[in-house]
């Protein structure tokens, strides 16, 4: 016999559930908050449909399981109503955690940091396009452009298009979401590149092909098992540094420089299981990419910077084969990752899908003489991105500089925002 008390208890919980369920299925540009002045750098109706379809999905398993709930709870004993309570509140903390992080992208377009937001996913799409323009039909769908958020975290970081993400307990990423350290918002940052670059690798449908292919080629070379496993686990982190470079030039590499300079004990530690490269090795891959690309004079420049800073390495903490193997095995991966041809870029290369030529270095040059004399020149987003950077050397003011870099890509992202998916010519 169950008490009454109990009953009252355990339908007073099913009640509040049944409250709680349903309410987080649908965003709108009102729901977030986004004020009528701030259109221009909201997300998409496109992006706002994706998220809402995703949203749905999850309230129709809620809806399910109330449904469950509610037939049972009044006659089924307690314990086996808390079992039916407990799988529908997994779907509403799905829900919940869902909306929560969609809700915070989308609701940052609501404040000052909406023109930066805006201008970043000006330069992913451009990223994005440079592709399709060298490769029309690399894509066999239609996508939607990657959004840019803010967060804490000392490097960007990005959850890619489909993904299954803990934090939403399994559920996939509708679209490519990349972060943005609330500090690094300004348009010299050329690891926002790096992240692009992940995106564009997940897409292209070329992981699993490049980390096959690394390992044939060491193996091949008698690399030895830890070098050969090392770099296979590194491949991911390789392929975003050379596309980087592929997407903005020697400017990318020695933005990279500026992110992995460090003390020491730090840049001369190998941590084993790491998905990144050692940052001493790492420079030498960047350095191995642009001799390769016809920028030897920026390699020479970027080993002497490393050699001045670290030394020899010898004194670090980097396995020995690492550091004995490198001058073979570094030329290797660059070639394999960048200019061999993979059967999902249709037999090209990376270097054929996002081609990147002295005139376009000489251009984003010329540009960063132009902004460092308040002149904005015209030039694709992702190249504005590098003109910046060596602006910034060359003595520009950095708030007047990315004041003006920012205002100019967030107007063109306004523009582009009609245009949230990218079209390729066979979805066409």
């Amino acid at each position: 016999m169950i008490a009454v008390a109990t009953r009252e208890f355990i339908d007073a919980k099913v009640r509040a559930l049944i409250a709680r369920s349903g309410r987080l299925s649908a965003l709108s540009p009102r729901r977030v908050g986004l004020p009528r002045r701030y259109a221009g750098f909201a997300p998409s109706a496109a992006h706002f449909k994706a998220a809402n379809k995703r949203l749905m999905s999850i309230d129709k398993r809620i809806a399910k399981r109330i449904g469950h709930l509610r037939s049972g709870a009044k006659t089924a004993h307690p314990r086996t109503v808390l079992i039916s309570i407990a799988l529908a509140e997994r779907e509403v903390d799905r829900a919940r955690r869902t909306f929560g992080m969609l809700f915070e992208i989308f609701s940052q377009r609501s404040s000052t940091f909406a023109p930066a937001l805006a201008a970043h996913d000006a330069i992913a799409g451009d990223c994005y396009q440079a592709v399709l323009r060298a490769a029309p039909m690399v894509f066999d769908h239609q996508i939607l452009r990657p959004l840019t958020y803010m967060e804490h975290g000392y490097s960007p970081a990005t959850m890619r298009r489909g993904v299954s993400l803990a934090r939403l307990l399994g559920e996939a990423n509708p679209f490519p979401v990349i972060r943005i350290p609330w500090d690094r918002d300004n348009p010299w940052q050329s690891v926002f590149l790096h992240e692009v670059a992940h995106n564009l690798q997940a897409d292209l449908g070329i992981w699993h092909e490049n980390r096959q292919a690394v390992s044939r080629r060491l193996l091949r070379s008698n690399a030895g098992p830890l070098v050969t496993t090392v770099y296979q686990r590194w491949h991911k982190e390789i392929f975003a540094d050379l596309a980087a470079i592929c997407l903005g030039g020697t400017a990318s590499a020695w933005g990279m420089m500026d992110f992995l300079a460090h003390p020491g004990p730090k840049t001369l530690t190998y941590k084993p299981g790491g998905a990144h490269p050692t940052g001493y090795l790492r420079v030498m891959i960047l350095a191995e990419m642009m001799k390769r690309l016809g920028f030897a004079t920026d390699a020479d420049k970027a080993r002497e910077v490393w050699r001045d800073l670290y030394g020899t390495a010898n004194k670090g903490r980097i396995p020995r084969p690492l550091l004995s193997s490198a001058s073979n095995v570094i030329p290797a991966v660059v070639d394999e990752i960048a200019f061999q041809p993979r059967r999902n870029l249709a037999q090209r290369a990376l270097v054929d899908v996002i081609p990147f030529t002295r005139n376009d270095e000489a251009r984003i040059r010329r540009g960063a003489v132009a902004l460092a004399n308040g002149k904005m020149p015209d030039l694709p987003p992702r190249f504005l991105v590098s003109a910046s950077r060596f602006a910034l050397t060359m003595g520009a003011c950095p708030k007047t500089l990315s004041d003006a870099v920012i205002r100019h890509l967030s107007q063109h992202a306004a523009r582009q925002r009609r245009q949230p998916v990218l079209r390729t010519a066979l979805a066409a």
